[in-house]
């Protein structure tokens, strides 16, 4: 494996909170438990890294305790990061509410990682052999989208993987259209591609717990997933995503990247809580028990 993860998108801190019901309107309610974790971008790496990947953050991230949070749970992942924190305001924070039934409801505040101006972009120079990964949630952050339509034309030959995530429908569509001619590799889930309609030349598909379905040049291959006791599904499209990009970066073809993507994704939802992604030998070992 020569070339490393560069990934543009964000890190923030989820604030979870366990709740027996949303409260009511002007109300409240106690939580169970209450958990601040590293989230956002950083499951993907996280993913990424733990399958041997060298990992590069190119996002922003801030000064303050959230900022803290995020740069010590990437050193422990031996991510390293491209950039000095900002100095005029912390990372963001997303509150995440868990109810009785596990369904999630959000609210994000957005902070120095909705702000990667061009010129902090401009001092990353991925190499040829480097996985570019791009967020659909930066193009939702004016400031990151401005400096990745200058800075992605650019690259030397990178191979750039787009993840556009749950709120594709907020991208613009002109946007939207020119991204996906620039890109190398879409990594979706069934809703997203039905969103996109016509998908680019080499697309994964996620599809929960059936797998996934590589499109490769007008070929399209139902790779299955692994049988497994479901825990917690959360996160469990990140280490998709980001061991696919570990196993691409190790010179895999797609439908060899997919099936370990598939057992990480398996692993990871035998066990709660977001950044849930194995090991290398795990992977390893679930691959070898089911052929």
């Amino acid at each position: 494996m020569s070339g490393r993860l560069v990934h543009t998108g964000q890190v923030v801190v989820d604030l979870v909170m366990r709740v027996p019901a949303l409260p009511p309107h002007g109300g409240d309610v106690l939580a169970s438990s209450t958990n601040l974790l590293p989230g956002g971008g950083f499951n993907v790496m996280a993913a990424a890294a733990r399958s041997g990947a060298e990992v590069l953050y190119a996002g922003s991230h801030g000064i303050g305790g959230f900022g803290d949070l995020v740069r010590n749970a990437l050193a422990t992942e031996g991510i390293a990061l491209a950039h000095e924190p900002m100095s005029e305001v912390d990372t963001g924070v997303v509150v995440v509410l868990v109810d009785a039934t596990g369904e999630r409801t959000f609210a994000t505040g957005t902070g120095a990682e909705g702000r990667l101006h061009a010129e902090l972009l401009d001092r990353v120079t991925p190499k040829n052999d480097d996985v570019v990964y791009v967020s659909g949630y930066s193009w939702l952050h004016e400031i990151n989208r401005g400096a990745l339509i200058e800075w992605l034309p650019r690259l030397p030959g990178s191979k750039i993987l787009f993840d556009p995530g749950p709120l594709i429908t907020d991208i613009d569509p002109g946007d939207l259209h020119a991204l996906l001619s620039t890109i190398d590799i879409l990594s979706c889930t069934a809703r997203e591609a039905e969103v996109l309609g016509e998908l680019p030349p080499v697309a994964v598909v996620r599809e929960g717990a059936q797998g996934c379905r590589v499109h490769e040049n007008g070929r399209i291959t139902d790779v299955p997933g692994f049988p497994v006791e479901v825990v917690d599904t959360t996160g469990a499209g990140d280490t998709h995503c980001g061991v696919l990009a570990a196993e691409l970066l190790r010179g895999s073809t797609v439908l060899d990247a997919a099936v370990r993507a598939n057992a990480a994704a398996a692993l990871s939802v035998t066990r709660r809580g977001p950044a849930t992604a194995p090991g290398r030998e795990e992977i390893d070992q679930l691959v070898e028990a089911m052929r």
